[in-house]
């Protein structure tokens, strides 16, 4: 039922975040495309309370129920660049609006966007075991909600392995090939 709650949440999000953009932008209805962005956090937040229902009407805690936190953190961390993001590709699509700039490719600002990535990762996995401990609290019982500690080990590792990839760009930064034939 959870996954099922977190596909649904999900798709819910980018139907609600295209109808809200083709509001603002076809139909120019500025304030309800507002409201209907104000909606979006709504949809982390029955996710959570589903959940915790879930937990506390006895069942046992599964790995789905760690997703359901995971996908609220990352949610929360990584929305707002998102909604920018397709904001712009929808103005510059529908709206004449300039072309979004590309994520850059080489040299100290691929590192410096690695390094933003990694800041929204440790955020996620930060939000992400607070939601788990919350969570776990209450429950109230340990027993039950047993699985959901290997999520603070795979947040470590997801925000470690966000922290190798934007240390090696800093390290090792790409750099732009000469052109052929020079």
């Amino acid at each position: 039922m959870i996954v099922t709650l977190i596909v649904a949440g999900e798709v819910g999000f980018w139907v609600l975040l295209a109808l809200a953009l083709a509001v603002r932008y076809l139909l120019k209805w500025r304030t309800v495309s507002n409201a209907l962005l104000l909606g979006l956090p709504l949809i982390d937040l029955v996710i959570l309370a589903l959940t915790v229902v879930d937990l506390r009407g006895g069942t046992t805690a599964s790995w789905t129920h760690g997703l359901a936190a995971s996908y609220v953190g990352f949610s929360v961390a990584f929305g707002h660049s998102l909604v920018t993001w397709a904001d712009g590709h929808f103005q510059h699509r529908f709206a004449g609006g300039p072309r979004p700039p590309k994520a850059p490719k080489y040299g100290a600002a691929r590192a410096a966007h690695e390094w933003r990535i990694f800041v929204r990762t440790a955020i996620a996995a930060v939000i992400t075991v607070a939601l788990i401990a919350g969570v776990t609290w209450l429950v109230g019982d340990a027993e039950q909600t047993r699985a959901l500690n290997a999520w603070y080990q795979r947040m470590g590792l997801v925000t470690g392995i966000n922290l190798v990839i934007a240390a090696s760009y800093t390290v090792w930064p790409k750099k732009e090939k000469a052109p052929s034939g020079a």
